[in-house]
């Protein structure tokens, strides 16, 4: 791909609503398919870069036609990970309408929510009703939400796990101050996968989390990508730089997310959006070619030039 000079988001949303989200890739590599790692545990493959749903909320049918156009983007486009959770708010129950609005989409995709609960109790009627809500009788994966539940959810989702309700299991954390609580979890629980904030203004979870992933053989979904968004104010309107094109991007939130999913150990991103054109600007930093350990460090140089400018 070639480097547009000013590839805001704003202007990229702007490009999707005028042409639709597959202008926003080239024929090619919007025919290519994306990316893949395996989960270690299982070998199942899934592509580098997933959705997150934080934002899926219901309102009027011109908001909920925008979330339906955007998960029908997401699978245009290959898109497998969707990320929900009960925590936020009516998610899970918009996914839910959403898929059962349409036929097949269901299989389509890799669909992981959390369970936020402490209690034995809580915890299992929390995933008794985030089956009804995603109108789902199995989920691929169910995360410990913020490390809540381990000695007493956990062994229920293992319950689950062996009857064939659920199909991985792990743990999440968007917050270093809990790194090292979940450090030990991975240390002595056995996990499918982990989710972790990590970017490249939050490069923190790489200097230990994710080799340890790696070492115990659990896959990862790194949240928050785009470090709250963060990294787009830091750049602002700058142009992309020439190194850009070495590894096909065109726009600055497929920068960003080819270095995080350009780390050996992580499985797939989950950028939040309800918008198609997102959508499509991300799944393109799962096609092409991904940054080396050389350029990885200096993508994370330029950028901290940027914030320390």
């Amino acid at each position: 791909m070639i480097p547009v000079p000013l590839a805001s988001r704003r202007r990229l949303l702007q490009a999707g609503l005028a042409l639709g989200a597959a202008a926003l890739l080239p024929p090619a590599a919007a025919q290519a398919p994306l990316l893949t790692r395996p989960v270690p545990s299982t070998g199942i493959r899934l592509p580098l870069v997933g959705l997150g749903t934080n934002r899926f909320r219901f309102g009027d049918e011109a908001w909920l036609e925008r979330l339906r156009e955007t998960l029908g983007a997401f699978l245009r486009f290959g898109g497998k990970v969707v990320d929900t959770a009960p925590a936020y708010g009516d998610s899970e129950a918009v996914i839910g309408r959403l898929l059962a609005a349409a036929n097949g989409l269901r299989e389509q995709l890799f669909l992981a929510t959390k369970v936020g609960r402490e209690s034995a109790g809580e915890g299992r009627d929390s995933l008794a009703a985030s089956y009804v809500a995603l109108r789902t009788p199995r989920l691929d994966l169910v995360q410990l939400h913020n490390l809540r539940g381990v000695a007493t959810v956990l062994p229920i989702l293992r319950e689950q796990q062996a009857a064939g309700h659920i199909g991985h299991l792990g743990i999440t954390s968007s917050n270093d101050r809990q790194y090292a609580e979940m450090e030990a979890i991975m240390r002595r629980e056995r996990l499918d996968f982990i989710q972790v904030d990590y970017a490249v203004g939050n490069r923190g979870a790489g200097e230990r989390l994710l080799p340890l992933a790696a070492e115990r053989g659990m896959a990862v979904l790194v949240n928050l990508p785009f470090g709250r968004g963060a990294q787009f104010r830091a750049v602002g309107e700058r142009p992309l730089p020439d190194w850009a094109a070495e590894i096909d991007c065109s726009s600055w939130a497929q920068v960003f997310l080819k270095y995080v999913v350009s780390h050996p150990a992580v499985t797939c991103a989950i950028p939040g959006s309800t918008q198609a054109a997102h959508v499509a600007d991300n799944l393109g930093a799962a096609r092409g070619r991904l940054p080396d350990a050389a350029l990885r460090r200096e993508i994370a140089g330029y950028f901290d030039a940027i914030v320390d400018g």
